[in-house]
């Protein structure tokens, strides 16, 4: 009899254990699954854009991203195409990129000036005030083209209140600019500035306008404290498709 219960009693300790040695994989296995859709989400865009040998700032990139998809579930976005401009460099360097997020391709890497208050050859202060002639950082919706005395260009909508929403009435637009080149830049030490607006080597600007004009989305970075934690779009904390940092 005693035997019998000891054999009893072995068999229900197997059982168990295999029970929870199954409920510890289902466990495993959906826990890998959440890192790897998290994985998915964080990096698959990055990695999957051909950015050639000027690859923009993963951080910098991924809160674009993070503001672009937040807009998008608004209703505000009509192109997949996303503008990103680097603040953190020199406006000698090429620090504008228009990327197809559709066709995962950069359409356009190129020059870009910030206001002339806004700083020399870096870009470190910055306002949304009318005639502070400094650029606005954060995001922006693309608006319809318009003739001015730059010729062709495109209006502006900033979304974030306080820190770029008066974007329109300061006319901050892209338009071209012949100062925004590299014989600019080798004759001065940097590239011309503008009254505010991002503007673009003149020789581009017209196919970058037509690119981007009528709900496509723009961003102007930089690794501004006062910005990160006022701004809503860019937000690396509370969005899942950003990477802590």
């Amino acid at each position: 009899m005693k035997k019998l219960l000891s054999l009893l009693l072995f068999v229900n300790i197997l059982i168990f254990a295999s029970s929870s040695h199954t409920l510890n994989e289902d466990s495993a296995t959906n826990s890998s699954s959440d890192i790897s859709d998290n994985d998915i989400n964080k990096q698959s865009v990055f990695e999957s854009i051909n950015f050639g040998i000027n690859v923009p700032s993963k951080k910098m990139f991924d809160l674009a991203y993070a503001g672009y998809t937040k807009l998008k579930e608004q209703g505000k976005i009509k192109k997949e195409i996303l503008s990103i401009v680097d603040f953190e460099q020199s406006s000698n360097n090429k620090r504008l990129w228009i990327i197809d997020l559709k066709n995962k391709k950069v359409l356009f890497n190129t020059l870009v000036a910030h206001g002339r208050n806004s700083g020399n050859e870096f870009a470190t202060s910055f306002s949304n005030v009318n005639s502070s002639y400094k650029s606005s950082l954060g995001f922006y919706i693309t608006g319809g083209t318009y003739t001015g005395k730059h010729g062709n260009s495109l209006k502006l909508y900033g979304v974030e209140k306080n820190i770029n929403d008066a974007a329109y009435e300061r006319a901050i637009v892209i338009h071209g600019a012949d100062y925004v080149s590299s014989k600019f830049a080798q004759a001065y030490g940097r590239i011309g500035r503008s009254l505010g607006c991002p503007a673009v080597p003149v020789e581009l600007a017209d196919d970058i306008i037509a690119d981007i004009a009528n709900g496509s989305c723009l961003f102007l970075y930089k690794n501004d404290t006062k910005y990160l934690s006022a701004s809503q779009y860019a937000d690396s904390k509370n969005n899942p498709l950003v990477t802590n940092y």
